[in-house]
């Protein structure tokens, strides 16, 4: 299989670290932000929704989505829960990372990191940015103070989908992860799983 994968990206880097954890070998197509292969991925319609990542089965079936990867590589594994509740609860911390996470944590970085956002970098965004940012990272420490995973007694596919831009976020983000201990041994869980790479493993 083929993934088309942004480097710098944590969508396209929790797609990697899953594979990784799993020991499955994926053929790595970088199209990172600005790049000729972005522009050429983009022409030949191997991002149907524009961007990585993008996952083509061996028959060419091209599927988009970070999360839905995720749940296409996961399913049947160890890190997708036998029992119905938990797999439900698993896929709301992976709706809410989309929707209340990444649009805070991994945007806030975006306009830290890539030079031509850096206009859009205004001290009112970067300042708003901040607090939600504090506030969803509130909502996952309410979470791991007291336990070891977001769901269960395991990781599942919502820990690596969260740990991608979380466990970036102060070097990449400003975030003050100081303030969040729970998190942080979280972090530290995932780190030590068999087969962990970061972002530029």
């Amino acid at each position: 299989m083929k993934l088309y994968s942004m480097p710098s990206s944590g969508n396209s880097y929790k797609v990697r670290l899953l594979a990784a954890l799993l020991g499955l070998r994926l053929d790595i197509r970088d199209v990172e932000n600005g790049s000729a292969e972005l522009a050429e991925a983009r022409a030949e319609g191997r991002l149907p929704f524009g961007k990585a990542p993008v996952l083509e089965l061996d028959d060419g079936t091209l599927l988009p989505e970070s999360n839905a990867i995720l749940w296409f590589l996961g399913e049947g594994t160890r890190f997708v829960p036998s029992d119905a509740v938990l797999r439900a609860q698993m896929l709301g911390w992976m709706f809410w990372e989309q929707y209340s996470h990444e649009p805070v944590i991994a945007v806030r970085a975006a306009l830290r990191v890539y030079p031509e956002r850096a206009a859009q970098a205004t001290p009112e965004r970067m300042a708003d940015l901040l607090d939600r940012g504090h506030a969803a990272l509130d909502r996952m420490e309410a979470r791991l103070a007291a336990h070891d995973w977001l769901v269960g007694d395991g990781p599942t596919l919502a820990d690596i989908s969260l740990h991608a831009y979380t466990h970036t976020a102060a070097d990449r983000g400003g975030f003050d992860m100081a303030r969040f201990p729970g998190i942080g041994r979280w972090l530290e869980r995932i780190a030590r799983l068999p087969g962990y790479v970061g972002l530029h493993g």
